[in-house]
């Protein structure tokens, strides 16, 4: 019997996993069988199960495939010298994550807003997207001391609290994107700078009309 290549093992996988993302994305995680990704991929149940044996194995494959599009963007952050300021370096693991979804066949924050409702009832789900959140803090909470060590930011700050905010921001961007729509990366920063400005301009009003006169 012929043996299989690498390169049609690697093609069927990608066959079903995209087909997977196209049924998740327009009926949801919990509402899709199995048999309909058999169905859209075109392939009997045996030829999936080699594959993938149940649908958070096709989650916890989506998750590693997301994570890869943002380690590319980290790793060149934290190489970078100086190291970027922090909204730079947000603009920049946001852009890179829109890249990455421009490049997939189909939208994978969109299956993302799926995943994260399904994480609340499901415990299998839940355990891959809160590995992922821990996993993505921890590369911001790197970049954010080294902004500590180049005094960008101040010595008082934690950088595992700064990781979660960070976090936050990259998710929040991201639900907006698929429930609102009318955002983009330029809007969402120029919201976040225009705040920090305005807080800094307070901040050093206060200070100094709190100095004695002479």
């Amino acid at each position: 019997m012929p043996r299989v290549s690498e390169e049609h093992l690697s093609a069927r996988r990608e066959q079903i996993l995209t087909a997977a993302w196209r049924c998740f994305a327009r009926d949801g995680f919990h509402m899709t069988s199995m048999q309909d990704i058999f169905d859209e991929a075109g392939l009997s149940a045996g030829a999936v199960y080699r594959y993938f044996p149940g649908k958070i194995d096709l989650i916890k494959a989506t998750a590693e495939r997301v994570s890869q599009g943002l380690s590319s963007a980290f790793d060149q952050i934290e190489v970078s010298e100086p190291v970027p300021r922090p909204v730079e370096a947000l603009r920049q693991v946001m852009t890179s994550v829109l890249d990455f979804v421009s490049a997939q066949p189909v939208d994978p924050t969109r299956i993302a807003m799926h995943v994260w409702s399904e994480a609340l009832r499901e415990p299998q789900v839940g355990a891959v997207a809160r590995d992922f959140g821990i996993a993505a803090r921890a590369r911001w909470e790197a970049i954010a001391i080294r902004w500590q060590r180049a005094g960008l930011i101040t010595n008082s700050a934690q950088p595992g609290e700064i990781s979660k905010f960070l976090y936050g921001a990259m998710a929040g961007f991201l639900v907006q994107r698929n429930l609102v729509g009318d955002i983009d990366i330029d809007q969402y920063l120029s919201g976040f700078t225009a705040l920090l400005e305005r807080t800094q301009d307070e901040h050093r009003a206060t200070d100094g009309a709190s100095e004695p006169t002479g």
